[in-house]
């Protein structure tokens, strides 16, 4: 189990990120970047599980800079409040955050991002801008708004193949843009590996998990 922290972003802004260290020497450190429902029981037990695998592992908390402490459950109503937060943030100050983020965890070694949703879209913007080693991206939907910049780092994709939002034309979209990454489709919806909603697919997400882990070792330690 992590804790809260507080960090200041390059532009004076200051928000708290969930740290979970692991239990002896870092092996690296890995940042968990949000879906739109805030740094959640799902995203804090994502942190939980990398700092369980050996990585120092933070979460900040985007949504800091609309407002503090924000924490949705997964619901219609929810859907639309979180969507109201993430257009409020910015891709600079989304960058600002996650870079402090990987400031701060940097002296455990090499450091990752993993992203889910709107959190695997920054992921791939991360890959682009931030000094990571490399990115792995759950379902980021917008990626395509942003793949006029190239990623300088590994990127690993993980798309569900039965996903509304993200259907086969825009992740080849991404795959033409960016050939070089490591892409995955499962038999799957939208936010598969996320146990707490209800399109949760254990065996997609369990494959992609370890397909991660796998990634993280030969890039990041």
């Amino acid at each position: 189990m992590g804790d809260f922290t507080t960090l200041m972003a390059r532009d004076g802004h200051e928000f708290q990120a969930y740290v979970a260290a692991p239990s002896g020497k870092p092996r690296g450190a890995v940042v968990v970047l949000q879906e739109i429902f805030g740094v959640n029981r799902s995203i804090r037990a994502v942190a939980d599980r990398y700092a369980a695998e050996g990585y120092t592992a933070i979460a900040p908390a985007l949504f800091d800079r609309v407002r503090r402490g924000i924490e949705l459950g997964y619901t219609a109503e929810t859907v639309q409040e979180g969507l109201g937060y993430m257009m409020q943030v910015g891709k600079e100050q989304f960058l600002a955050d996650t870079g402090a983020a990987v400031n701060a965890v940097k002296g455990s070694g090499k450091v990752g991002v993993v992203g889910f949703c709107w959190g695997g879209t920054i992921a791939y913007v991360a890959a682009c801008r931030l000094p990571v080693a490399a990115a792995a991206s759950y379902y980021g939907s917008s990626i395509p708004k942003f793949l006029d910049e190239a990623p300088r780092c590994p990127v690993l994709y993980h798309f569900g193949g039965q996903d509304p939002s993200i259907p086969p034309a825009t992740v080849e979209s991404i795959r033409a843009a960016h050939p070089a990454g490591v892409f995955h489709v499962y038999p799957a919806d939208h936010a598969f590996a996320n146990a707490d909603r209800p399109q949760f697919h254990a065996p997609s997400a369990q494959l992609a998990l370890e397909r991660t882990l796998a990634f993280f070792a030969g890039h990041v330690g």
